[in-house]
């Protein structure tokens, strides 16, 4: 398992635009795939986004698809959640999580994620 530590979150109106980043300490998070969930108030988590350890597999949550973009940078074993045209809807604590297994996938449920970061508020007002 690997330590996450999330940044970027805050404050910010309706098509506006924040960073999520999700550091790690240890190098080996670049042989995980990684992925940012969400949850909302009164509501479950809910997967967002994940890229493959090597950045070539890319997957996005349908109500995220064309607003947000995940990448990485391995050399500063950082993942990052770039989140555009932003709505009072996509107001959650986001979560970045890596997978169970070196090389893995990491799919969509809670129970693929190995190590699960503190979280990072995002509030969006209209």
């Amino acid at each position: 398992q690997v330590q996450l530590v999330e940044s970027g979150g805050g404050s910010v109106q309706a098509g506006g635009s924040l960073r999520l980043s999700c550091a790690a300490s240890q190098r080996t998070l670049n042989l995980y795939a990684v992925g940012w969930f969400r949850q909302a108030p009164g509501k479950e988590r809910e997967f967002i986004s994940r890229i493959s350890y090597g950045g070539g597999e890319i997957e996005y949550a349908d109500s995220v698809k064309g607003r947000f973009t995940i990448s990485r940078d391995n050399a500063k074993t950082t993942v990052y959640l770039q989140m555009n045209s932003l709505k009072p809807e996509d107001t959650a604590l986001y979560y970045c999580a890596a997978d169970k297994t070196r090389y893995g996938r990491l799919g969509r449920l809670e129970a693929d994620v190995g190590s699960w970061g503190q979280g990072t508020q995002v509030t969006v007002s209209s």
